[in-house]
């Protein structure tokens, strides 16, 4: 028999007074948790094989820290074996919320961003394939005392729903040793007819999600602020991904995408083959010296131990080292072999920004990847002109390409039913609001604040875009935004650096703005023009043509 205990503690969340139910036991009788109560757990819960936990939209779920547990486990953790179901269905409006006992949700910036590792986090189970030697084995994180096997031959298996699931502040190291921290979102051999759509992890101290084979389909993850990895594939997933986010803090860092291909068994069938489209992954910042983060290298994409996979459609940007890596062995199947065997794909993505340098030798050091890279799908070293990159709410992370610059249009989403078809790069809609607001941490932090109807009523972000046309001759417009009533300066610089032009240098209200710049007194050549508003500062070239 469960036992609930029923502490009627206040807890001010969407102005209600909720009583709290501490769960300490497994779940193994079909059960519901309702938005009225909020959940604590207490050490790891397990929802049995056969169960069914369902958790209503708007609830909140914290976890006990480590030194509070009363039940002996060394962490707080929610684990669904195989058989068992998680159906988490919470809404935009009304999130569901897995957070850490010392995050006080109705004071912004209880907890931050570097606030991780405060307890467990969630791990699914299930029954379909991996390319393990073994059917089954024990998932990462868990003591091997519990029973938490995966892995099958059913890769229709369903391990249930979860929509708008909101994880924070997890990733505690039962064994206390590096490497073993338990993943924002874990999927271990989870099926394909398991549904998981706008999901956030933020401030893990492992990856955002990591997947160990199966073939569950996801869509609208983000991944903010984890120390690790942002997205992890390993041990022959399959499955498909669209519109993933990630964006690392600039304290603790890993890569964005680490992907593996086997784990006892490199060569064993099937091959890690996961393909994503319209992913924006955001490093920690092309002039920042994170600390290590699981193996500590900030770079976007990393395929080892013979993974593939397809990444089309996707944005890299702002990492400080390099943009990826394909492992490359004396001999034997590696990753490589997948490349150029069409397991690994790599077309219509734009690499930009990073602290190795703009150019392909630099965002790929390989000689044979960046060969690649210039020959094969159009890929793009170019700016695709993120609206504002911040990271701490000061200017407002806007991850959307502007409306009018590269990565507006041109996407060739794969024809499949699965991927909806949009023609713009990257996660987000430049011409919609942010799928992420209302629901995620970064919303609720305000470290996003985007009008989700995408209207220009009123500004909602710093932002300057690409003048049009571009070349021009012999006038062009410049459109810049302002969150907050400043001091503006526009002005434009030729290439060696000397001010030719002074569009604006005044105060103006905040607001949406049009200037035309006349250039019928200059020479053909590269112009520079730059924007000083308080403490947003933005520069572009743009190209008169005489």
């Amino acid at each position: 028999m469960k036992k609930l205990i029923l502490l009627f503690a206040a807890l001010s969340f969407f102005g209600l007074t909720n009583a709290q139910v501490v769960i300490t036991d497994d779940i193994t009788t079909d059960q519901t948790w309702t938005s009225d109560n909020e959940y604590l757990l207490d050490g790891l819960i397990f929802v049995d094989s056969l169960a069914t936990l369902t958790i209503q939209p708007g609830t909140v779920i914290t976890a006990k820290e480590q030194s509070s547990i009363t039940t002996g486990d060394g962490a707080s953790a929610l684990v669904v074996r195989r058989g068992g179901k998680l159906i988490a269905d919470g809404t935009a409006d009304q999130p569901i919320i897995f957070t850490s006992e010392l995050d006080d949700l109705s004071i912004p910036d209880d907890l931050i961003s570097t606030d991780r590792g405060l307890w467990g986090g969630i791990i699914l189970l299930g029954s379909a394939t991996t390319n393990q030697p073994t059917t089954e084995n024990q998932i990462e994180g868990i003591p091997i005392t519990e029973n938490a096997r995966y892995g099958g031959t059913n890769d229709n298996d369903n391990s249930g729903t979860l929509r708008y699931v909101s994880i924070r502040h997890g990733g505690f190291s039962i064994s206390g040793i590096p490497g073993d921290e338990i993943n924002g979102l874990t999927f271990g051999a989870v099926g394909n007819q398991t549904i998981i759509e706008h999901i956030e992890v933020y401030a893990n101290l492992d990856d955002g999600y990591e997947w160990f084979g199966g073939t569950v389909n996801t869509k609208w993850l983000v991944a903010a602020f984890c120390a690790d990895d942002d997205f992890d594939w390993d041990q022959g997933f399959r499955g498909k991904g669209q519109f993933w986010f990630g964006i690392k803090a600039t304290d603790e860092a890993g890569r964005g995408g680490e992907h593996d291909g086997g784990d006892d068994c490199e060569t064993c069938l099937p091959y890690s083959l996961a393909t994503v489209s319209n992913a924006t992954y955001i490093g920690a910042g092309k002039n920042t010296s994170p600390l290590p983060g699981g193996d500590g290298n900030d770079k976007a994409l990393y395929f080892r131990d013979n993974s593939g996979g397809f990444y089309y459609n996707s944005i890299f940007t702002d990492f400080s080292q390099t943009g990826i890596k394909i492992e490359d062995l004396a001999s034997g199947e590696d990753s490589r072999s997948r490349l150029e065997n069409g397991d690994l794909k790599l077309e219509n993505n734009f690499w930009w920004d990073f602290g190795d340098g703009n150019v392909l030798d630099s965002i790929a050091k390989q000689d044979f990847v960046a060969s690649y890279l210039a020959g094969t799908g159009n890929n793009f070293v170019q700016d695709p002109m993120l609206n504002n990159i911040d990271r701490d709410a000061t200017q407002l992370l806007d991850p959307r390409p502007d409306a009018s610059g590269p990565a507006a249009n041109g996407a060739i989403v794969p024809d499949d039913p699965f991927f909806t078809q949009v023609n713009y790069y990257g996660a987000f809609n430049p011409n919609g609001g942010l799928w992420t607001q209302g629901w995620t941490a970064l919303s609720n932090e305000n470290i996003t604040e985007v009008n989700n109807s995408g209207s220009n009523v009123e500004p909602v972000s710093y932002s300057l875009s690409q003048n049009y046309p571009n070349p021009f001759n012999p006038s062009t417009t410049i459109h810049f935004s302002i969150r907050k009533d400043s001091h503006v300066k526009l002005s434009v610089m030729n290439i060696l650096g000397q001010e030719v032009a002074v569009l604006i240098d005044e105060f103006k209200n905040a607001g949406d703005y049009n200037i035309t710049f006349d250039a019928s007194n200059l020479a053909s050549g590269i112009y520079i023009y730059t924007i000083k508003a308080g403490s947003f500062v933005s520069s572009k070239k743009m190209s008169l043509l005489k």
